[in-house]
């Protein structure tokens, strides 16, 4: 249990979670193995409407275990001169 009760996935499964997201993988559960991980925002929505998100979450359909990171296109990076 994480926060509040929170299931959260344990550092190492989260990141292979949060990877294998970002690479477009098939997504299964590190955990307990379900092979059914729901996202919010879900890929399929369009550039408008994925923008008013922050982060992207991932659930277990069957654990219920989540992970949240903050995707590439919302990162900015913190230094003005690494933006150039």
């Amino acid at each position: 249990m994480g926060r509040r009760g929170i299931k959260e996935y344990r550092a190492p499964e989260a990141l292979q979670l949060i990877l294998a997201d970002r690479d477009r993988e098939r997504l299964a559960c590190p955990s307990c193995g379900h092979e059914t991980i729901e996202r919010t925002p879900k890929r399929r929505m369009t550039l408008l409407r994925q923008n008013e998100y922050r982060h992207v979450t991932l659930r277990c359909a069957k654990c219920g275990r989540s992970a949240v990171y903050v995707p590439r296109n919302v990162t900015q990076p913190s230094h003005p001169e690494v933006a150039n």
